[in-house]
C-alpha cells in the first residue's frame, strides 16, 4: 500500500474499478472505514503523485460508488484509470485510537518473536472476511500469514519500526 517515499505523506484510500456509464463516471472502491469519507479526503492522488482528482460521489453500487473525478469527462478516460489506486494526504485523515493503525504504517515493519528473533518483514495486509492478516516476508522461507489480533500481535511499535508477535506453535513452520 505504500512505497518508502510515500509512507509519511500519503495513504491509499481507494481504487478505481473501471468506468460507470458513458459520461466519464468511475466505479470507485473505498478502503475507508466509513466508505463515504473518501470524498472528504480529496484531492486524491495517483500513486506516483503526478495526477490529482477532486471527487464527487454518486450513488452506491456493488462494491463501491459511482463517482465523478475532476477532469474525467469521457468513458474512455474513466476506463483508462481502471486499477488506479488513489492516495490522500495523511494530514486530511482522522487520527486513530492507540490500538488502530493505517495499513500503510504496518507495511515494511520488522516482525520479531517474543524472544527478539526476527521472523520477517510485513509485505502486505490481507483481509478475506475473517479479520486482517499480516503477510510476512520470511527470508529464504517464503511468505506466511499472521493473524493481526491482540493475542498474536501484542505489540506494534511504529516509532521503533517493529512488531512483536507471539504466533501459535506450528503456524510459521
Amino acid at each position: 500500500m505504500k512505497s518508502a517515499d510515500r509512507s509519511s505523506d500519503r495513504v491509499c484510500v481507494g481504487a478505481i474499478a473501471g468506468a460507470f456509464g458513458v459520461h466519464g463516471e468511475v466505479r470507485l472502491k473505498s478502503f475507508c472505514a466509513e466508505a463515504q469519507a473518501i470524498a472528504r479526503y480529496a484531492p486524491l492522488y495517483t500513486e506516483d503523485g503526478t495526477r490529482s482528482f477532486s471527487v464527487k460521489l454518486g450513488k452506491p453500487i456493488p462494491n463501491g460508488f459511482s463517482a465523478r473525478l475532476g477532469g474525467i469527462t469521457t468513458r474512455d478516460q474513466a476506463e483508462a484509470l481502471r486499477g488506479t489506486r488513489l492516495y490522500a494526504d495523511r494530514d486530511k485523515l482522522p487520527a486513530l485510537p492507540d490500538d488502530e493503525f493505517y495499513h500503510a504504517d504496518l507495511i515494511g515493519l520488522t516482525v520479531l518473536d517474543a524472544g527478539g528473533e526476527t521472523l520477517g518483514r510485513v509485505s502486505s495486509i490481507q483481509n478475506h472476511g475473517a479479520g486482517d492478516l499480516l503477510e510476512i516476508q520470511r527470508p529464504g522461507q517464503g511468505n506466511a500469514l499472521l493473524p493481526f489480533t491482540r493475542a498474536v500481535v501484542p505489540t506494534v511499535d511504529l516509532a521503533g519500526g517493529r512488531i512483536i508477535a507471539d504466533p501459535p506453535e506450528g503456524l510459521l513452520e
